[in-house]
């Protein structure tokens, strides 16, 4: 691990001049992802930036019961909270389903959103990987893909986005609020993180300095009745071969409104919107589910190792579907 400079500050503006004023500089809560690359040499950063004393670990409710949740937050008390599992129960699902309950105990809200891929080549230093060092290739395409994405990819970075959060925020309409040094605003967290495209070292829209204050996420009938379904090779301790997170809001034998993210399968955390076209104005039967499973598919491009993932997210979001519907026929 590359030698660093290290701060601690306890004031949001503080904290952004610390990372703004250094190109290098990252800003580190519970550092499970970070201090885990450190120690690998893919991250190296020249100074570290402690928020941890930031007034910004609270879960609150925000006007029309919805609920702002402070990047500091760890992620073992946002999926206990009661404001998070009354109505949004799939955010407490894929809190629940990430890491173990060290990690979860450890690992802040912010951070989780911003965690990197665990695609084997990025890890690898004496591999190239454009996502790493722009320029030099993309390993993943030809190579070890098994669990790599088949939603979202270019030719440049085939990596999977490793969250299990951030595919609940999606599809439940999460909003990110930002801080930095030309102030505040928001960012919808389906725009949060971006394609790779021909720039895959770029992996979200932040800005030199600007800090994550809080996820909130607004009130809806769909988020209220909502599930986060996860298929792994083990059943704890993995990320997502694939994974679902739907809401359902259903009116007189109709879906009146539905949301759909898959994870496990893109280079972001995937928003469907042709699932949710599907859905919507459809009676929750299997037929329909089906439908919209294979609209969310309709975009895949496999690599050689890894078209298994086509059909099990298909049948991952179905899981869903009927969970929520209780087992339509």
């Amino acid at each position: 691990m590359r030698a660093f400079n290290y701060s601690r500050v306890t004031m949001p503006g503080d904290a952004i001049m610390a990372v703004a004023s250094q190109p290098d500089a990252k800003f580190i809560a519970g550092g499970t992802t970070l201090v885990d690359l450190m120690r690998i040499n893919v991250e190296t950063p020249a100074r570290v930036v402690d928020i941890n004393a930031l007034p910004l670990k609270t879960v609150t409710a925000l006007p029309g019961g919805g609920v702002r949740i402070g990047a500091l937050a760890r992620m073992s008390e946002v999926a206990a909270h009661p404001l998070v599992t009354a109505g949004f129960p799939a955010v407490s699902q894929a809190l629940l389903a990430s890491a173990s309950p060290q990690l979860r105990n450890k690992a802040s809200i912010g951070g989780n959103v911003m965690q990197r891929t665990r695609c084997p080549y990025f890890r690898d230093t004496a591999t190239p990987c454009n996502k790493r060092e722009p320029g030099t290739g993309c390993s993943a395409i030809g190579g070890e893909n098994r669990g790599l994405a088949i939603l979202g990819t270019s030719e440049a970075c085939i990596a999977t986005n490793a969250g299990d959060l951030s595919v609940a925020l999606a599809a439940l309409d999460a909003v990110v609020r930002l801080r930095g040094p030309k102030g505040d605003r928001t960012v919808p967290l389906v725009d949060f993180h971006v394609l790779p495209g021909t720039t895959p070292h770029i992996e979200t829209v932040l800005q030199p300095g600007e800090l994550i204050l809080s996820v909130d996420l607004p009130a809806a009938p769909h988020a209220t009745r909502s599930a986060y379904v996860k298929v792994r090779d083990r059943a704890s301790y993995e990320f997502a071969l694939t994974s679902a997170a739907v809401g359902l809001s259903v009116q007189g034998g109709t879906i009146a409104s539905a949301r759909v993210a898959l994870g496990g399968v893109g280079t972001k955390p995937w928003r469907s919107r042709e699932a949710e076209a599907a859905l919507v104005g459809k009676a929750p039967t299997e037929a329909t589910f089906q439908a919209a499973a294979k609209a969310a598919l309709a975009g895949a491009r496999a690599q050689s190792q890894n078209g298994f993932k086509i059909p099990l997210a298909q049948r991952t979001l179905v899981k869903a579907l009927r969970e929520l519907s209780g087992g339509a026929a």
